[in-house]
This record gives structure tokens, sequence and C-alpha cells, in this order.
């Protein structure tokens, strides 16, 4: 089984992260996405993946200074276009509300916390207690560039598939031990540069293999046809439907 993850939602059809971008995997029966996940200062866990308000909002600063009450006043959409003023930052809990509602599959990356020890260990904390609610049906995979927020993380919740996230120029020798030293499942590899003989290896050595950000058609048959078992991409609606409808249970 072969699996498509539309890259922060479908993110070329909605600003990327949010409720919106999620929603549409739905029309595009596409059954998985990615998202990623930081904290603000008051320990309310949201969908983000910058540590500043800049790229993706009306607004500048620091996610982490927020509280939970700024986020109503906060537009994340209207940078995308007119369709989406008014979109907010959506938070975990509404994540997995969707999630539940729509029988959507997500990858949740931990985004690395750049803010203090004690943050990243609410992160952890929070995201445990979260998916305590996601509907048993519900699939999840948890990634991060982070290899001691995934080890962490897999001590708090034994039972999580785990993903260690490489770009390129990170992926040396040791990347094995570090698989080891995390309890991963999955080795989610940065698409420019990866090679035939590397996917060889990671199979070989029993990994699942899910590289990023593939938006081309060629490529991405190339990568499945070396035994890749998903990729992330930025325009799944532009893959067949064959492609698009895999994934219930695709990721196992």
């Amino acid at each position: 089984m072969k699996t498509l993850y539309a890259h922060r939602g479908m993110s070329s059809l909605a600003p990327e992260n949010t409720l919106s971008a999620f929603k549409l995997c739905v029309d595009h029966q596409v059954h998985w996405f990615e998202c990623d996940i930081d904290i603000l200062h008051d320990g309310t866990i949201v969908v983000s993946h910058d540590s500043t308000l800049d790229r993706c909002t009306d607004r500048s600063g620091s996610l982490f200074e927020l509280k939970r009450q700024a986020l109503d006043s906060i537009d994340a959409g209207s940078w995308f276009s007119d369709e989406f003023i008014g979109e907010r930052i959506p938070t975990l809990d509404q994540l997995i509300d969707l999630m539940n509602q729509y029988r959507l599959n997500a990858n949740i990356e931990i985004k690395s916390c750049d803010s203090n020890a004690d943050a990243a260990r609410d992160l952890l904390s929070g995201l445990d207690k979260a998916l305590e609610r996601l509907d048993s049906q519900v699939e999840y995979i948890i990634s991060s560039f982070n290899p001691m927020l995934l080890a962490e993380f897999k001590k708090i919740r034994p039972q999580a598939r785990v993903a260690c996230l490489f770009e390129t120029h990170t992926l040396n020798d040791d990347w094995h031990v570090i698989m080891q030293w995390v309890g991963a499942e999955f080795i989610h590899p940065q698409n420019q540069g990866l090679t035939r003989e590397q996917v060889q290896m990671f199979k070989a050595h029993g990994y699942k293999v899910n590289v990023w950000t593939v938006n081309a058609k060629d490529r991405a048959n190339q990568l499945f046809n070396w035994g890749v078992d998903g990729i992330f991409t930025d325009v799944a609606q532009r893959f067949p439907k064959g492609r698009r409808m895999v994934g219930k249970g695709g990721a196992k």
C-alpha cells in the first residue's frame, strides 16, 4: 500500500495547517494529512509550522508569547485568499475533533519548541492527553526532526508509532542508531538527493519510508517503484484518484 500525505493539509488549495486545509482532504478523498504542532505561553497546543506569526497570519511576533484567547483575533487565512478571511490557527483539541468527525488520519509533527525545556515537556504531555480522545479507528504517526523529543514521547506513549525526520545533510552514517534509540518504525527522509540505494538500505533495516516533500508525479512514481511507502505532497489533488484513495490503514 502506497500512501499520500497531504502536506500541511491541502496546502495548495487552502491556507496551510488550518481546519479548512484538512477538511479539503475529505473532498479530494485523501485519507492522510500532515500537520505541525507547537505550544503557546499558557500551555495551549496549536497547529502551526512556524514559531513566529509573520509568514501565515496578519500578525508578527513569537507564537510562544500568545495565550489561547489571542487566537480569536488572529487571521490565518486572508494572506492566502479572500475565501479564507477569518480562518483561525487551530488548537490541537480542534484537530482531534476534526480527525474523529471525518475519520482522517494524521502525521503529527512535533516542532522542536525553541522556547524552553518546560514548554517542550508540556507539549509532549499535552499531545499524549489529546491522543486519548482519538477514536480507535483513526490512525496517527508522530514525527519530529528532534530525536530527543521523539524518544521522550515514546517513553510517555509506548504504543505510538513514531518517525524520525531527516534533512539530506543530517542523514549521516549514524541514522540507524538514532532510529533504534528512538524506537521509530518510520524514517522520513528529504526528497532532494535521495537515492535508490538509500531507500533499499532503509527497507533492508525494516523501516517504512515516507519521503518529503514530493510534488512531481513522475518523481513520486519513481520513489514508489523504488519501494517507498508514502510521500508528503502539497498537491495531493493532482495525483490520480487511485493514489489519493489509498491510505486507510496504508501506513501500517
